[in-house]
């Protein structure tokens, strides 16, 4: 399956609630971990989460170039209810019809984007998202192949070029690894995550 003949809409909804199901297994010190985003901790990778999850929803209702939907929440006590929160809203917004013919504004992408491709954006995003969180805390994504085919798809659009990766940009540099990786893993590699550096424990 290709990502121009999938249900993009469908897709994000499977990645965003696998996402919200790892999220949920986290306990107390564990919001104080360190995470394969450099310098977060999982309660600062979930805020950011659920950040993005509103600004996501105000870009599909018109109001994206608002930089207050964007913002980190205040209170994150509660990180995986602000977390869940957040996704409700998404997943409501990206379910209203015609949201795919709609333009985005993301800002910090630069621009507008045609509806299916922000959500593919969106989209390819959680699916590493639930693999930082499941990363943190050791644990598995449990995600169809169909969803990894199409997150790497995905993956594969986004520039590589050392001069828009790393400090200040949204993706860190390509990461090399084997040859024959998994669709996961080779997603992950080329949004500069290092898969072997977060082995699972549980």
């Amino acid at each position: 399956m290709t990502v121009t003949e999938a249900d993009i809409v469908e897709l994000d909804r499977v990645a965003v609630r696998e996402a919200v199901r790892v999220v949920d297994l986290a306990q107390g010190e564990d919001w104080e971990r360190d995470t394969p985003c450099a310098g977060w901790t999982l309660r600062r990778l979930v805020a950011h989460m659920a950040a993005q999850h509103h600004g996501f929803a105000a870009a599909a209702r018109g109001a994206g170039r608002e930089a207050v939907h964007w913002r980190e929440p205040d209170d994150m006590s509660e990180p995986a209810h602000v977390h869940r929160a957040a996704a409700v809203e998404v997943l409501g917004a990206f379910g209203e019809p015609g949201v795919q013919e709609r333009e985005f504004a993301l800002p910090e992408l630069g621009g507008s984007f045609p509806g299916r491709m922000a959500i593919g954006f969106h989209f390819m995003d959680y699916v590493v998202h639930a693999w930082d969180v499941a990363a943190t805390l050791g644990a598995r994504v449990e995600l169809p192949d169909e969803v990894l085919d199409a997150a790497l798809a995905v993956a594969r659009l986004v520039p590589t070029d050392p001069a828009r990766r790393g400090p200040g940009f949204a993706f860190a540099p390509v990461v090399e690894g084997p040859a024959g990786a998994g669709p996961l893993e080779e997603a992950l590699r080329l949004l500069g995550r290092a898969p072997e550096q977060w082995p699972t424990r549980t």
